[in-house]
């Protein structure tokens, strides 16, 4: 197994040559940390994937301090949400240019998080926010080497990919990955809903009891979903470490 890059922080020194795209870390990322001990995570993934590709990314000065929100929209708090909207706006408006960048954010939760905070946004040139893994299916892939698939992959669609429409594009990743990918029959919400998967465990057993009797029939080489709560609903339902996709065209990849 090729060693996995450093571990680095969500902080950035500004880019010595112009950035096609402002990069937002998800916090979720970093509080819960790599599915697998010895793996780097899908923040230094991404960003080895866009070094490959020849992309340059911008991570936004003060990023440990932004939210997409959804923490505070999934309980209620009108009064925190509207306060980390703003704060978070500003930054975004900055780092992009008023919206000459796209914005590329890496769980699928937090991207439509992002997405629902710039609906909002009255000014005159609307933020763009992507997913990164629709921006490594059109930006990503075409730049890479060429590689060795792995032979099989279990995959987990979101409930956010699937409202987002970005189902495709997990595919075309997941595609790249592996010679050969496969969606459980009994696929469906996981139910860890942010934190109700740790509050509630057996909200979480219940909702993927038979997807994860699917899983297990497949015995999938890698097994992959493209939102960390999810992937840690997943993964305690199958038995099976389920990491970002990104993570694993990350390591197929990789010289």
């Amino acid at each position: 197994m090729r060693n996995p890059p450093s571990e680095i922080t969500r902080q950035r020194a500004l880019p010595a040559d112009a950035p096609q795209a402002v990069y937002f870390p998800a916090c979720v990322q970093t509080m819960f940390g790599p599915a697998t001990t010895g793996t780097c995570g899908v923040q230094v993934s991404f960003e080895q994937l866009c070094e490959r590709a020849g992309i340059t990314l911008l991570v936004p000065a003060g990023i440990d301090a932004l939210c997409c929100g959804t923490p505070w929209s999934s309980k209620g708090m009108a009064d925190g949400l509207a306060t980390m909207s703003q704060k978070t706006l500003a930054v975004l408006r900055a780092a992009t240019g008023e919206g000459e960048l796209p914005v590329v954010c890496d769980a699928s939760s937090c991207t439509e998080g992002l997405r629902h905070i710039i609906e909002g946004d009255t000014s005159a040139r609307p933020l763009t926010v992507i997913d990164a893994v629709e921006f490594a299916a059109i930006h990503i892939l075409p730049g890479l080497p060429g590689y060795k698939k792995i032979e099989s992959l279990a995959l987990h669609p979101t409930c956010s990919s699937t409202r987002m429409g970005i189902n495709p594009a997990l595919d075309t990743v997941a595609d790249a990955i592996a010679e050969h990918v496969e969606i459980p029959e009994n696929w469906g919400c996981c139910a860890f809903a942010g934190d109700r998967g740790m509050l509630h465990p057996e909200l979480t057993a219940s909702a993927t009891r038979a997807q994860a009797a699917d899983v297990v029939a497949m015995d999938a080489t890698a097994h992959a979903s493209c939102n960390r709560t999810c992937e840690l609903g997943m993964t305690r339902a199958t038995g099976k470490p389920y990491r970002h996709v990104l993570e694993l065209l990350e390591e197929v990849t990789r010289p």
